[in-house]
């Protein structure tokens, strides 16, 4: 698929933003520097709800966002936690430990992951990965891998 323009990358979160299983996903974003991961995923969050602005975790490593009942769409039911990890300049294994990553992969809600390569032996399975590449015309070629179930759920038009 194509994402000719952020308007594209919006719709397609807005769509993802609607499934059911998006509240319990492990979601991997790979791409190049500037490729549009954060963009997508700010375009996400802001479809499920969460209000206010969203910071790239590229050097607190991870941003926490929790989602009330009363803060999420009338569609939204089973998201609350979600957490947008940015490994890029993950460097010490203790960290993953220090951090309480495992816990936190662990536990239920919503997982967002950067540059997952650089955390690879720490990280489980991911049920999708959103595979993102900037052409020449400025235009962003988009591949999607599932899985597991949830993430076939995820990328099965609803």
């Amino acid at each position: 698929m194509v994402w000719p323009d952020e308007a594209s990358t919006a719709s397609f979160a807005q769509a993802l933003a609607r499934h059911s299983a998006i509240g319990h996903a492990l979601i991997e974003l790979r791409g190049d520097l500037g490729a549009g991961k954060t963009t997508f995923t700010r375009h996400l969050l802001k479809s499920l709800g969460i209000q206010g602005r969203i910071k790239s975790p590229t050097y607190a490593v991870v941003e926490t966002y929790t989602l009330t009942p009363t803060d999420q769409l009338p569609d939204q039911n089973g998201v609350g936690a979600i957490w947008h990890f940015d490994f890029y300049r993950f460097n010490d294994p203790r960290e993953w430990e220090e951090a309480g990553f495992r816990d936190i992969f662990a536990s239920p809600g919503l997982k967002l992951v950067e540059w997952p390569d650089k955390a690879a032996p720490h990280l489980p399975p991911p049920d999708l990965v959103i595979h993102i590449e900037m052409q020449a015309d400025e235009s962003r070629l988009i591949t999607l891998t599932a899985y597991t179930p949830t993430g076939t759920e995820l990328i099965d038009e609803p």
